[in-house]
Protein backbone atom coordinates (compact mmCIF):
# COMPACT_ATOMS: atom_id res chain seq x y z
CA UNK A 1 0.00 0.00 0.00
CA UNK A 2 1.37 3.47 -1.05
CA UNK A 3 1.82 5.76 1.87
CA UNK A 4 -0.82 8.01 0.65
CA UNK A 5 -3.61 5.22 0.45
CA UNK A 6 -2.35 4.38 4.54
CA UNK A 7 -2.75 8.02 5.34
CA UNK A 8 -6.28 8.25 3.67
CA UNK A 9 -6.87 4.71 5.00
CA UNK A 10 -6.01 6.09 8.69
CA UNK A 11 -7.70 9.64 7.98
CA UNK A 12 -11.47 7.62 7.15
CA UNK A 13 -10.77 5.43 10.42
CA UNK A 14 -10.54 9.13 12.87
CA UNK A 15 -13.42 9.93 14.99
CA UNK A 16 -15.46 13.15 13.35
CA UNK A 17 -14.15 15.45 15.47
CA UNK A 18 -10.52 14.57 14.78
CA UNK A 19 -11.33 14.67 11.54
CA UNK A 20 -12.67 18.07 10.88
CA UNK A 21 -9.96 19.25 12.96
CA UNK A 22 -7.36 17.61 10.62
CA UNK A 23 -9.16 18.97 7.91
CA UNK A 24 -9.33 22.23 9.01
CA UNK A 25 -5.24 22.01 9.71
CA UNK A 26 -4.56 21.06 5.88
CA UNK A 27 -6.99 23.42 4.35
CA UNK A 28 -4.80 26.34 6.25
CA UNK A 29 -0.80 24.96 5.72
CA UNK A 30 -2.72 24.57 2.07
CA UNK A 31 -3.76 28.30 1.62
CA UNK A 32 -0.04 29.79 3.39
CA UNK A 33 1.90 27.25 1.21
CA UNK A 34 3.89 28.61 -2.03
CA UNK A 35 1.95 27.61 -5.29
CA UNK A 36 1.91 28.74 -8.71
CA UNK A 37 -1.43 30.59 -9.99
CA UNK A 38 -3.21 28.47 -12.74
CA UNK A 39 -2.73 29.56 -16.38
CA UNK A 40 -5.94 30.95 -17.75
CA UNK A 41 -5.71 27.67 -20.24
CA UNK A 42 -5.49 25.55 -16.94
CA UNK A 43 -8.66 27.37 -15.98
CA UNK A 44 -10.33 26.94 -18.64
CA UNK A 45 -9.65 23.45 -19.19
CA UNK A 46 -10.88 22.99 -15.50
CA UNK A 47 -13.93 24.84 -16.40
CA UNK A 48 -14.76 22.77 -19.36
CA UNK A 49 -14.25 19.52 -17.65
CA UNK A 50 -16.72 20.61 -14.81
CA UNK A 51 -19.47 21.91 -16.93
CA UNK A 52 -19.12 19.29 -19.54
CA UNK A 53 -19.50 16.34 -16.18
CA UNK A 54 -22.57 18.79 -14.79
CA UNK A 55 -24.22 18.22 -18.48
CA UNK A 56 -23.99 15.34 -18.51
CA UNK A 57 -25.39 14.32 -15.14
CA UNK A 58 -28.30 16.88 -15.97
CA UNK A 59 -29.26 15.02 -19.27
CA UNK A 60 -29.14 11.33 -17.18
Amino acid sequence: MRAAERILAEFEALPDQERSELVAEIARRVAHAPHDVPSDEDLIAAADELFGDLDHRERS
